[in-house]
């Protein structure tokens, strides 16, 4: 199966450049109710994904950082403590899933590593439960058909 198959376009995805600040990045994963966010460089390309625990543990660990002064970090600045990886558009399922394993989301990039979306591990899921479904269903109709003929 082509992994294509469960991409999320860039353009219905909520991403941040790398130089967006700290308290932009923040009142958009608020909005979004996302508790991560792909980050992308000027280029395009994915540079990491940014998460909660990142934005609290720079602001614990930078001295006088309060909520009204991270208009002066960027993004770029903020460490991030989990190396989320991605994925290219011609990578194998076996990849993918182990992958999402891990993260709530993979990001993909094409061959030159420019951002073209994620994939949720909640549309792998639903789809490998929709699958088992239609399995249950073919053996039951097999498994009538074989009695009652």
């Amino acid at each position: 199966m082509n992994i294509a198959f469960f991409l999320t376009p860039k353009n219905e995805v909520i991403c941040e450049n790398q130089d967006a600040t700290m308290r932009q990045v923040m009142e958009r994963m608020e909005h979004h109710g996302y508790t991560a966010i792909p980050i992308i460089n000027r280029e395009g390309k994915y540079v990491g994904t940014l998460t909660e625990g990142d934005l609290l543990w720079k602001l614990k660990n930078t001295n006088n950082l309060n909520f009204k002064n991270t208009e002066s970090v960027r993004v770029k600045d903020i460490q991030r403590r989990i190396n989320h990886k991605s994925v290219s558009i011609t990578s194998n399922i076996e990849s993918l899933i182990s992958l999402a394993e891990s993260q709530n989301f993979v990001p993909v990039t094409d061959d030159n590593g420019t951002f073209i979306g994620i994939i949720k591990r909640s549309d792998i899921i639903n789809y490998c439960f929709n699958e088992m479904e239609k399995r249950k269903a073919l053996e039951v109709q097999q498994f009538s058909m074989y009695y009652e003929g």
